[in-house]
This record gives structure tokens, sequence and C-alpha cells, in this order.
């Protein structure tokens, strides 16, 4: 691996390929919206970056950045989303990164292809049991992780990489489809909270952002609350949630959401990645066809990443 780089040096043109941004935004063309006066806009995501895709790239360049050349340890389940990013964006800038993983049992296993990919792009891990997981923000508890890493000076990223400067990363997505114009509706599918909160903020007045949890358990309000507090000293943008859609919980994709994410895959030529955008796409048909959007609105759906071979952890 090449030594630490500067921090100026951390920026999406250190990258290569180059990030895409602004995203592209596509019109999807869908009789489900069109016959109920409703436009469908597609914001492309997903083709950020080749390895970083979706909302990961807008979460992790602040961090990046922060870090200052430090090593970056964050933390992840087995298949966590954020851990291959977190070391892929590790390996393109030059930064080490440490992975605390969830499961102390997993540290006697081969290496999942998920795991195994973190590992190929230069990160280290850390196993600790589940009870030691949970109480990873607890000030002792992360001193004693950083010291068992070997990683005292580390820059520490949180489980799925929302914090304050993700979220302020993040508002970038709410001024690109502000800047598009015409959008009355953002919409994205919620894990943490972080995207949407940026989001919501960016989109600005006179527009409203929509979210789509993927977890149960109506945690998620307080989270967004907490974020925008932390990253902007209180509450922006007009926005609500929608708990009905994710299906049982996360990675829960029972036979018709297959069979929903399908059809969209074959009406729009659309990769449609399960564990969030398929919720987001179903739960926004579902609410056309309850008229919850007026004649006349547009919708611009947040693409948060491709589809992915394995389940993997939101985190």
């Amino acid at each position: 691996m090449t030594g630490p780089r500067t921090p100026d040096a951390l920026t999406p043109g250190a990258l290569r390929p180059r990030p895409r941004l602004p995203s592209p935004v596509w019109e999807a063309v869908d009789e489900r919206f069109g016959r109920r006066g409703v436009r469908l806009l597609l914001k492309r995501d997903d083709l950020i970056h080749p390895e970083l895709v979706g909302n990961k790239w807008r979460k992790l360049a602040p961090n990046l950045r922060a870090a200052a050349g430090r090593t970056v340890l964050t933390f992840g389940g087995a298949y966590s989303n954020h851990l291959r990013a977190t070391a892929a964006a590790g390996r393109l800038l030059g930064l080490p990164t440490v992975g605390v993983v969830r499961g102390q049992e997993l540290a006697d296993r081969p290496l999942n292809p998920s795991l195994a990919q973190c590992a190929a792009d230069g990160m280290r891990f850390h196993f600790v049991d589940r009870s030691t997981y949970r109480r990873k923000s607890e000030p002792k508890t992360l001193a004693a992780l950083l010291r068992a890493c070997a990683a005292e000076d580390a820059y520490v990223i949180p489980e799925g990489g929302s914090n304050s400067l993700a979220v302020l990363g993040c508002r970038a997505l709410g001024e690109e489809l502000r800047d598009h114009g015409g959008v009355d509706v953002a919409a994205v599918a919620c894990g943490t909270g972080g995207t949407f909160a940026g989001l919501a903020a960016g989109l600005g007045p006179g527009r409203r952002t929509l979210g789509i949890p993927v977890l149960k358990g109506g945690f998620l309000d307080a989270e967004i609350r907490t974020l925008q507090d932390e990253a902007f000293g209180g509450p922006r943008g007009d926005w609500s949630l929608d708990d009905r859609f994710h299906f049982g919980g996360y990675a829960r994709t029972p036979p018709e959401l297959e069979a929903f994410a399908a059809d969209f895959e074959q009406r729009h030529d659309l990769p449609v990645e399960r564990l969030y955008v398929a919720k987001l796409l179903y739960g926004l048909v579902a609410l056309a066809e309850e008229n919850a959007f007026p004649r006349g609105t547009t919708i611009a759906a947040v693409i948060t990443g491709s589809p992915h071979p394995r389940p993997a952890d939101p985190f």
C-alpha cells in the first residue's frame, strides 16, 4: 500500500476514475405514475463511481478529508457495504483502514467474499463479540478497541458512515436535485439516516423529501433529527418517513418484492438493488396508486446502489 496522502489530495479528483458528479438524472416513463399525472425521475447515484457507488462516496469524502492521512477505523458486519466502501477508498487514496467486525466467531473462519475483498483492498480486521460491538460508541469501550487495534490515533467513522460530516456531504445530493429544476419530491431508501438528513437539507424550500426505511423499529425519525442538529444546529427541510415498506426488516426480500424488482428491471432496463432500492421503488408505486401525489408532481427517486451478489449488511 502507498503511504498516506496529504489532506489536499483527498478530494473526488484524487480518485481514478474520477467520480461522476453531479450524478445523472434519467426519466422513467411508467404508466403506473403517468396515468395519475405523476412524473418519475431516477437520480443515478449508483453511477458515481464503479467501486464507491451510490451514497458511499458522498458520505466518505468529507470524513476522509478530516482523517488528514491518519488510519481510518470503522465498524460493520460480515457483509457490510460500508466496510467494503471504506476499504476501497483506503486503497484508492492510499489510506490505511481498520474494520471492527461484529462477531468474534468469525475470527477463526475463512473470510467470506465481502471481507476477502476488504482484505484485498488492505483493510485490517479486529473481530469482537456482539456484546462489545453493541457498546462500541461508549468512550471506554471505544478506547479499548482502539488500543486492541493498535490504532489509538485513528480517525473513527461510525457504523454506516452516518455522522455530521457525512450529512454535510450528502447535502450536495439535495442541491443537485434542487438545481436540476422541476423536482417536487425527492425520495430515498433509508438505513442509518445520514443520506436522508443531508438530502432534505440540500433540497431547499418548496420541495419535500420522502424516506422509505428498510429497517423496522420506528427509530429513524429521532436519528435523523439528531444528525441534522449535529450538522446544521437544527432541523432542515420538509421531510417525512413512510415505514410501511420494509417487508419485515433488513434483508427481507419476499417473493412479492423480488417479482416487483424483476418487473421494474424489465420495464426500465435498470438493475435494481434488492435491499434498499427495490423497497424504495415499491413504496413509490404503492403511494402513487394511493393517489398520495397530486397530479403534476415530479418525483426524483435516488438510486443509491447497484445489485450485489450476496446479501450485505446496511452498516
